[in-house]
């Protein structure tokens, strides 16, 4: 697909002034070079033309605003003072795969002051003698050199550094979510409460039930003693009552016995 279709598609009906990041990737350049960018993409910070064709860049446009500028796998060999004059606030730049072989062509990304991060693998200019030194010292301003600095530490991944920004946000808190809807909680404390009072109530009727049951116990035992003791008592006055009786009777039978004699 050609370049200029490309952009078409990559737009979704929004106007050039809304896009921010733009990813052209495989698709066609016309004769190596750039077509269907414009400076109307004032406000774009991450352009990707990896495997295009390029060339040259002669033909990009005015962007301001951009941070971030992928031209791998090009057969880009010179031609990067463009860059400072129309990009001055790139901070990394990927030329990696391309037709670069000397320190000269590097030296034009001097004016790039904002420049962090630049990678030149798998193009000739690797192959010189004390490349990274060299690199190193004509860009003073570079941190990182196909991925890790001076003293050999790995650059930390983009997608890492957003991670870590997110982590340290502190997303704040949401009153309504927490709070739930009016009312909510009156309702589940006055369940709650009903609740425990019901349990007490309960609580304290086994309680009486128990004490209860006890007393009528204690009564039973009691009634059975004083039952017992009762009857033994009426038992004694009955063989008293028989003893009286008996010797009232003997007395009579003496008397009459008396009066028979004296007949």
């Amino acid at each position: 697909m050609e370049m200029k279709k490309r952009i078409t598609l990559e737009l979704r009906n929004r106007s050039p002034a809304e896009v921010t990041e733009l990813v052209l990737d495989n698709c066609r350049s016309s004769d190596g070079e750039i077509e269907g960018l414009s400076d109307n993409f004032k406000e774009l910070e991450f352009l990707s033309m990896a495997n295009v064709e390029l060339s040259s860049l002669a033909k990009l446009p005015q962007l301001t605003k951009l941070r971030k500028l992928e031209l791998s796998d090009n057969s880009i060999s010179g031609g990067l003072e463009v860059l400072a004059e129309r990009c001055p606030n790139i901070t990394y730049l990927n030329l990696s795969g391309n037709k670069i072989k000397d320190l000269s062509t590097v030296e034009a990304l001097t004016n790039l002051k904002n420049l962090k991060s630049l990678d030149l693998f798998n193009c000739e200019i690797t192959n010189l003698e004390d490349y990274r030194d060299n690199i190193f010292r004509k860009l003073p301003q570079i941190i990182y050199l196909d991925g890790f600095d001076q003293e050999d530490n790995e650059a930390p991944d983009s997608e890492e550094e957003d991670d870590e920004e997110c982590e340290e946000y502190e997303y704040p808190e949401d009153e309504d979510d927490e709070a739930g809807p009016p009312g909510e909680y009156e309702e589940e404390d006055e369940e709650e409460g009903e609740s425990d009072l019901g349990e007490e109530e309960e609580e304290v009727g086994l309680s009486y039930l128990m004490k209860e049951e006890i007393h009528d116990e204690e009564d039973d035992d009691d009634y059975v003693e004083d039952g017992g003791e009762g009857e033994e008592e009426e038992e004694d006055d009955e063989e008293e009552e028989e003893a009286v009786e008996r010797g009232e009777k003997r007395k009579r039978e003496a008397e009459d016995e008396g009066d028979e004699d004296e007949d």
